[in-house]
């Protein structure tokens, strides 16, 4: 359902985001001074009471190993583990509690699919069929298993505005097609998928489908049987459920004609030395002891949404959707990813003019108390397609509210102002020849890091280091437009980077920029260290410790770990070329 076809108004007008909002404890709280605006509901729910206390009073008063123990307590736990199974079952209309698979998440249930029936249904010359808006986890266990058994994965492209072409899947679809595997809601884009039909277009070639509903679950009713989905995966905390657990709902009979994934306790039937028979579902999928806690967290989740009205639940959000686009379009210089028709409960934006990069907008909403996740979301393909490195993502539930869009709305307003106030007038462009490339900041590469590590020895934490670091990057000698091109373009960053080099004799000279603050920082540190030098040396130089000693790969997130590694493999690269000429 679009952001537009929304319910009746009076349904939306009805539902109490605020009541609700004081069952959430952490909502009380506050960040940086500033009351809490969560807005980060796509990467993880927060809890309500209820789900705390079922967890707190399972460890206080119910905490036993399940199945195997006659006394009371193990009885009384094994009664709660299965008693939520059955709530789940419920809750996306199973046919029967023996198809529900208790997982860590959605990525495990999808692995366990991958490699169970990947294993046992698919051969060389098979296709798998993905999205092009899919998360990394329904991607790479695909791609292992094609690996694995010579299947060859395609892809459904989409639009610019996010929309799969089911016209090219029609294409795609024959009878090498064997498995078809899809988001319900993109966690990037927040593109609703026509999920019954690419369901049924993949039974009408014989193929088996699977549903990724870790974003849907959460703010829309699930029935897997209308679906008529051979598969469908969740995680728990995405659903105001504890972290850990997750959901595979799988039909009776493909389930059935699967192996086993993983062996140990409680997937056995009998156990000889000369031969294993192993139990019947769902035992047959859960080897070992399972997250017991997390699972009666999950049922208590459950029973909180279903004692809400959902109806009512879907058009509070969908209404607040509306109003946040809207909002967030009146912003300058802000741009939507992500205009599909049929839309839901996120938003995903880049600020353009002036540019600033993702990383910095979330440290600034951070610092007026607004929570938002910034990257690319684990959809790297998804940004490549857009042309973009990382995007600042909102992402909605039931607690929010119209003041924290507000809120919002308001810090990205000052964010834009304040950069355009304080960004220089661009210089005209320069030729090549006329480049002013940074010069040696010491004699060596190891030099020059010598001299950083005892500046970043003297600072007192690494608050003051970062401060220090986002410095370097005012310092940056300008980088001319002509020579931001896909070319110079460094790959793997969250941000966007480009960085250009040319040798001089035998010593690399280059330069560099971002639209991120944090990564010119790293830049130039990069270039106290690289700039000027001899290639030969610069290939010697142990950066990796180097990181190490100032403590970068430590606290560094690991999409900026990846970017700050792609900048010094360019570099490397760089220097490998000009070594390999002298």
């Amino acid at each position: 359902m679009s952001a537009l076809a929304t319910p009746s108004r009076p349904l939306a007008q009805s539902f109490d985001a605020v009541r609700i909002r004081a069952k959430f404890p952490i909502l009380q709280g506050t960040a940086h001074g500033h009351p809490l605006v969560y807005l980060d509901n796509g990467a993880t729910t927060q809890k309500p009471q209820p789900v705390i206390d079922a967890i707190t009073r399972y460890y206080e008063s119910e905490n036993a190993n399940i199945h195997r123990g006659v006394y009371q307590l193990s009885q009384t736990a094994t009664r709660l583990y299965e008693e939520a199974r059955a709530k789940v079952a419920k809750f996306i209309n199973a046919a029967d509690d023996r198809e529900i698979i208790f997982t860590r998440g959605t990525t495990e249930g999808i692995n366990l699919v991958a490699q169970t029936w990947g294993r046992s249904f698919l051969k060389t010359g098979d296709e798998v069929i993905v999205s092009a808006m899919e998360h990394h986890s329904n991607i790479v266990p695909w791609q292992m298993i094609c690996q694995a058994t010579g299947a060859v994965l395609r892809v459904i492209p989409m639009n610019d505005a996010g929309e799969l072409l089911m016209d090219e899947y029609a294409k795609l679809l024959g009878n090498k097609t064997k498995f078809v595997s899809v988001c319900h809601l993109s966690n990037s884009l927040g593109t609703i998928n026509p999920v019954s039909k690419i369901i049924k277009q993949a039974h009408a070639v014989g193929a088996k489908a699977l549903i990724d509903g870790a974003q849907w679950v959460a703010h829309y009713a699930t029935d897997v049987r209308e679906l008529d989905a051979d598969f469908y995966v969740f995680s728990g905390h995405k659903l105001f459920g504890p972290t850990g657990i997750g959901v595979l709902y799988g039909k009776q009979a493909l389930l059935n004609a699967m192996p086993p994934w993983q062996g140990g306790g409680d997937m056995i039937e009998s156990v000889t030395f000369a031969k294993t028979t192993y139990a019947e579902l769902p035992n047959k999928f859960e080897a070992g002891t399972p997250n017991i806690a997390g699972a009666v967290g999950l049922g208590a989740a459950i029973d909180f949404v279903k004692s809400l009205d959902f109806e009512a639940v879907h058009a509070h959000e969908q209404s607040l959707l509306e109003y946040a686009t809207g909002q967030l379009q009146s912003v300058p210089g802000l741009r939507v990813i992500g205009t599909a028709a049929e839309k839901g409960s996120l938003i995903s934006f880049v600020i353009e003019h002036p540019p600033i990069g993702s990383y910095d907008i979330g440290v600034a909403l951070d610092h007026q108390g607004i929570a938002v996740r910034t990257g690319h979301h684990c959809c790297q393909p998804v940004m490549d397609r857009l042309n973009i490195s990382a995007t600042a993502r909102a992402s909605f539930a039931m607690y929010n509210t119209r003041a924290d869009v507000d809120a919002l709305v308001k810090a990205l307003r000052h964010l834009v102002a304040g950069e355009v106030a304080k960004r220089p007038a661009p210089s005209p462009p320069k030729i090549h020849g006329q480049i002013d490339f940074p010069k040696p900041s010491a004699v060596s590469p190891e030099a020059g890091a010598a001299e950083l590590i005892e500046f970043f020895d003297f600072l007192p934490d690494w608050d003051a280091r970062m401060h220090e670091v986002v410095g370097m990057g005012t310092h940056l000698p300008p980088m001319p437009d002509e020579l931001k091109t896909e070319a110079t373009r460094v790959h793997g960053c969250q941000s966007t980077v480009h960085l250009f080099g040319v040798r001089h004799g035998d010593r690399l000279d280059f330069l560099a920029d971002s639209d991120a603050h944090l990564v010119r920082g790293l830049i130039g540190i990069l270039q106290r260290v690289y700039a000027g030098q001899k290639a030969k040396e610069i290939l010697a130089f142990d950066v990796e410790s180097f990181l190490r000693r100032v403590g970068l790969e430590e606290h560094l997130t690991m999409g900026r770990r990846n970017g700050l590694e792609g900048m010094i493999r360019k570099v490397r690269e760089l220097a490998s070329g000009i070594a390999g000429q002298t």
